[in-house]
């Protein structure tokens, strides 16, 4: 299980995709506390950079991401995990995805409707 966290300063990129839509969720990132939390206990486990510790995606929410498979790049230094995302979105702005904004004429767009009501969720 040797990953290299040593070429972004102990962590790795994680992306997390829909293990069955194929559709991409979310980037993270992982040390390797946080990545062996996640293998122990196959729930998705990051490293919050912001914060400087580890946490638990869904811990507020209750939008965990059960983890289906992980995989590595050739590299070793970042990985893909496919998930079951357990709740109707993985964004914290109350989107199904992340990556709810697209390009279009130069101008960023939400491409997309709220999964669900961020406040209700998080407060203020």
């Amino acid at each position: 299980m040797e990953l290299d966290f040593n070429k972004l300063d102990g962590l790795v990129a994680a992306v997390i995709q829909d293990h069955k839509s194929g559709r991409v969720l979310m980037v993270g990132f992982m040390n390797e506390e946080a990545f062996r939390k996640t293998v122990a206990t196959g729930y998705a486990t990051f490293f919050s950079r912001s914060r400087n510790k580890l946490w638990l995606k869904g811990e507020t929410s209750g939008h965990r991401l059960v983890v289906k498979e992980i995989s590595t790049d050739c590299d070793r230094d970042a990985l893909l995990l496919k998930v079951e995302a357990q709740g109707p979105g993985v964004c914290h702005e109350g989107y199904a995805s992340c990556f709810f904004r697209r390009l279009d004429q130069g101008e960023w767009k939400i491409s997309e409707p709220r999964a669900y009501d961020p406040e209700a969720v998080y407060g203020r």
